[in-house]
């Protein structure tokens, strides 16, 4: 069967444009340092060859953006940067990529006198200056601290759609349309939630999917097409990604994952969430990327996993992070968290911190404080 679509508007993203009924594209982001020039180019290659629509790639310096512009010349993948806490360098890189992604509740770490309005305008510019598009990035563990003081601290979701809808509310204001979004969380019904609230508030602007923090195959391809399946299959979304957590060679991994999913919607192969037989332990991990600080975090999170068998009736969840961008955040809400440095583990309950140890001691440290969880019931 056909996948119906709501009817958004149509976004150019390079060679790909997503809404207005044109098939949903598949994207992925690299795993690489960006500054290592040859490995990102063999990486966005070997994506793009894999059939990713659209690559992202991560700058956080002028280093970077040098680097990319560079790794741009080599490749004719359709490139979206990811700007974090320096929203002034799209100005380096938009010259040399298809889509600008901004991230609300980052455009405070910079220049905080400032009014956000005045630096979306300003990225605006910048965008249709350089005939780029742009993806309003809204993720659950660095919203908008004025939106969140806003909401009881159980309401995480209204933040996050107060957030998406004024960002796109002014975009329009100021004629910028060429823009989509994306609302993500760590778990799939909330992402099913939250993406539905905003498909009813601006069914015009077209979605980005993605369960972030989704976590290693099989489990984060699963937590994935729960979300995929129940938002694609009532016409939300216009295009995906699947966040898992793998080693660098296996990225291509992302895509062939988002094909099939889209495939067996297509298909009606559709299942209910009970059918899946997720274990009530939920491990969250984010994908590798290339601001992962330490390659070990891959393996940290695969010994996680293994390690908790044992607890995999308990209805706890654990947290594993690779840098100091989504570390401090998005662990915040799990029972336990692993924030993963250069040389050492942050190991918090909650928001709360329980000290920095070494990559060979971390596992018997959260394992004591998962006992302890247990036995507290």
């Amino acid at each position: 069967m056909n996948i119906q679509r709501n009817p958004t508007r149509a976004v150019c993203i390079g060679s790909v444009t997503i809404g207005d009924g044109h098939p949903i594209a598949v994207q992925s982001m690299t795993a690489t340092s960006t500054q290592n020039i040859d490995a990102t180019v063999a990486q966005v290659n070997a994506l793009h060859t894999a059939g990713a629509d659209v690559v992202r790639v991560a700058v956080d310096s002028t280093k970077d953006a040098e680097a990319l512009a560079e790794i741009r010349k080599q490749s004719d993948a359709n490139l979206v940067v990811d700007l974090q806490e320096n929203y002034r360098l799209a100005e380096v890189v938009a010259p040399h990529v298809d889509k600008l992604r901004y991230n609300p509740g980052h455009l405070y770490h910079h220049e905080r006198e400032k009014p956000w309005q005045e630096k979306v305008r300003y990225l605006a510019g910048i965008a249709a200056d350089n005939d780029c598009a742009m993806r309003v990035g809204v993720n659950c563990g660095s919203v908008d601290p004025a939106k969140a003081d806003a909401y009881p601290a159980e309401d995480s979701l209204s933040p996050m759609l107060d957030s998406a809808v004024d960002h796109c509310n002014f975009l329009d204001e100021i004629g910028f349309t060429r823009f989509c979004v994306s609302l993500k969380d760590s778990d799939p019904q909330k992402v099913i939630e939250i993406n539905q609230r905003f498909a009813d508030a601006r069914p015009d602007v077209p979605l980005h999917l993605g369960v972030t923090e989704a976590g290693m195959p099989p489990e984060g391809i699963i937590k994935t097409r729960i979300a995929f399946e129940q938002l694609i299959s009532r016409g939300i979304g216009d295009t995906v990604r699947v966040s898992l957590t793998v080693s660098n060679p296996r990225k291509p991994e992302e895509i062939a994952a988002g094909r099939d999913i889209l495939a067996d919607i297509a298909a009606g192969r559709v299942r209910s969430v009970v059918d899946y037989g997720l274990d009530t332990l939920n491990i969250i991990s984010c994908p590798s990327c290339s601001r992962v600080e330490n390659e070990a975090f891959i393996d940290l999170a695969e010994q996680v996993k293994e390690m908790t068998r044992y607890a995999a009736d308990h209805a706890l969840t654990i947290a594993v992070m690779g840098c100091r961008v989504n570390g401090p955040g998005e662990t915040d809400d799990a029972d336990l968290g692993l924030w993963c440095g250069a040389n050492h583990v942050n190991l918090k309950k909650g928001s709360q911190s329980l000290g920095q140890y070494a990559y060979d001691e971390i596992l018997g440290k959260l394992k004591s404080e998962l006992d302890l969880l247990i036995s507290r019931g």
